[in-house]
């Protein structure tokens, strides 16, 4: 039975409140900083300039952005930075400094009429269409269409890769992270300090949450994306503390009122009493790590989640925890809960969780089975995947460096390649066959299986007729360039929207939680097969009969050569 095509959830920003633009201006100004019209190579101002030379400026051109091989191994992606992308488009123009400088770096013989060109130059005759932020995508899918005056979309090239190749990378690698630890455990981008520089950590902590995860360390990210931030200490603030008389003040008044206690005496209490029931040695704790804990704990009675393995987390963290803890919980706090950064953090976890049980038992607080185990030390996807084969008690992890810095692949290595020039296709060639590039302005349409689950991505000319649900078709699926497939799909969807028209754009912006429910809810869709860490189900991508039959003509076309030289 015929279906009508299915157009991608518009999940929109909501920039009628007051938030709203508050988000959208300070993610402007983020894009404006981080990304002026000068941020893109050389050889674009001087392509820009042999086109305007030549009075081939303003002729209508259409390049496409696309990856080639899907990364670290894996069955698919996430296309991420669109709303940037969206942000540095409407806002491309070079101020006089800009154009002084290319003055200054540009061949001294170049036209001075072209500077002026430039000081005129922006994107109200650009066009855009795209997938929507989010999208789960593979690889040869054209991504973003982008369309307009050729000197102008040959300039925004850089400036595009620069903008999606790092963000979709990242983001895809925190989604894998998220299929390697599952849906229980909650993950905490936490890179910065080990990020290629400060760019590089806020686009980790806002891509990273788009993919999957739950919270940031990155404050800045929190203020100017929405994502929710978290930390507590870290082991040089536990390593400060030498005796119990650094600790001030030394009282806490309870949560429910009433005048202040003495903490240092109430902690001392129930230490003696957590080691006589766990047999433990009171000359292996440290005073230091206890005054920590303890001036911590004063300062945010409600948010004590110190980290435990600065010196020896069997003789002294846990002990100091769980005297700090219970001390809290009788003044009517809920302590949140332990972190560990070393060692083997399954066993570890599990000793934790024993102990925790056992002082909840002992003491009768049931809310200590609740409290949180966190771990962090060096996670990666495969170390955060062998975790969950063993026994562990660990409820969050933070990962950094494997995470922000992507060490399976720095480079998602997306591609910018002309395909149309005056209306008339155009194709690349080259030795190395995947680097050749498929002509023609194109639609991309997604078709789905019975169960709802993608099969194939179909890209065809622009002016075909769409494909119909429950209606067969033949197509010819990339590296089988001889071999047609017929399919007859469940459902059709159309990848690519129309977001930015003649300087305008003209799709809502997603907030990073929307897009970030965007990854989520394409995710589940995708077949188990596809999404595996190991050894993933090729995914199809295939090209339309007419665009095959292009393809192969303009080839037999290129070579036949030509007769130029010899023409008057």
């Amino acid at each position: 039975m015929s279906q009508a095509i299915n157009k991608p959830d518009q999940l929109n920003w909501k920039m009628a409140t007051g938030e709203g633009n508050e988000a959208r201006a300070a993610l402007e100004r983020s894009v404006l900083t981080r990304v002026p019209p000068l941020l893109t190579d050389l050889y674009q101002f001087t392509m820009a300039y042999a086109y305007w030379r030549a009075r081939r400026h303003n002729e209508p051109a259409v390049f496409e952005l696309f990856f080639r091989d899907n990364p670290f191994g894996g069955g698919f992606s996430l296309l991420a930075g669109l709303s940037d992308c969206l942000l540095f488009l409407e806002n491309f123009s070079f101020s006089d400094d800009d154009v002084e400088y290319l003055r200054s770096v540009l061949p001294a013989d170049t036209d001075p009429a072209f500077f002026s060109y430039l000081k005129e130059l922006d994107c109200s005759a650009v066009s855009v269409s795209a997938v929507p932020e989010g999208s789960v995508v593979f690889a040869r899918v054209p991504l973003l269409e982008v369309s307009g005056p050729l000197a102008v979309v040959q300039l925004l090239e850089t400036s595009l890769l620069c903008l999606v190749n790092y963000a979709s990378l990242v983001c895809s690698n925190a989604a894998r992270f998220r299929l390697a630890a599952g849906p229980r455990r909650r993950l905490m981008e936490m890179g910065l300090r080990r990020a290629q520089g400060p760019d590089g950590g806020l686009t980790a902590s806002r891509y990273t949450y788009i993919g999957g995860f739950d919270l940031t360390s990155n404050a800045l990210a929190g203020r100017l994306f929405g994502i929710p931030v978290a930390g507590t200490m870290a082991h040089s603030y536990v390593t400060s503390f030498s005796s119990l008389e650094e600790v001030w003040p030394q009282t806490l008044e309870p949560c429910g009122g009433g005048g202040p206690v003495d903490f240092i005496c109430l902690v001392k209490g129930w230490l003696g009493r957590v080691c006589q029931l766990l047999g433990s040695k009171t000359n292996l704790i440290r005073e230091g790590e206890l005054a920590a804990f303890l001036s911590y704990a004063i300062a945010y009675p409600q948010n004590f989640l110190p980290v435990i393995d600065s010196y020896s987390v069997s003789c002294s963290g846990l002990l100091c925890f769980c005297a700090v803890a219970l001390a809290l919980n009788e003044l009517q706090y809920r302590p949140l809960g332990v972190r560990l950064d070393s060692g083997d953090l399954c066993r570890q976890s599990l000793e934790v969780r024993r102990v925790i049980r056992e002082c909840s038992k002992q003491f009768s607080v049931p809310q200590f089975e609740s409290l949180l185990i966190v771990g962090t030390n060096s996670v990666s996807e495969q170390s955060l995947s062998e975790l969950n084969k063993k026994d562990n008690e660990i409820d969050v992890v933070g990962v950094g460096t494997h995470l922000v810095t992507c060490t399976r692949q720095p480079s998602l290595g997306c591609v910018y390649k002309l395909i149309e020039v005056r209306g008339r296709p155009r194709m690349k060639f080259s030795e190395d066959l995947e680097k050749s590039t498929l002509p023609g302005r194109k639609s991309v349409y997604r078709l789905l299986d019975k169960d709802a689950h993608p099969q194939m991505d179909l890209v065809c000319l622009s002016e075909e007729p769409a494909p119909k649900a429950g209606v067969s078709l033949n197509c010819f699926p990339l590296g089988l360039d001889k071999t047609p497939q017929s399919i007859t799909p469940a459902q059709v969807t159309r990848l690519r929207l129309d977001v930015f028209s003649r300087g305008q754009i003209t799709f809502p912006l997603n907030s990073a939680s929307e897009s970030r429910e965007r990854a989520q809810i394409s995710l589940q869709t995708l077949n188990p097969l596809h999404k595996r860490l190991q050894e993933p189900q090729h995914y199809t991508v295939a090209l339309s009969e007419r665009l095959h039959s292009l393809v192969s003509d303009i080839k037999k076309g290129n070579s036949k050569g030509s007769n130029f030289l010899l023409s008057n």
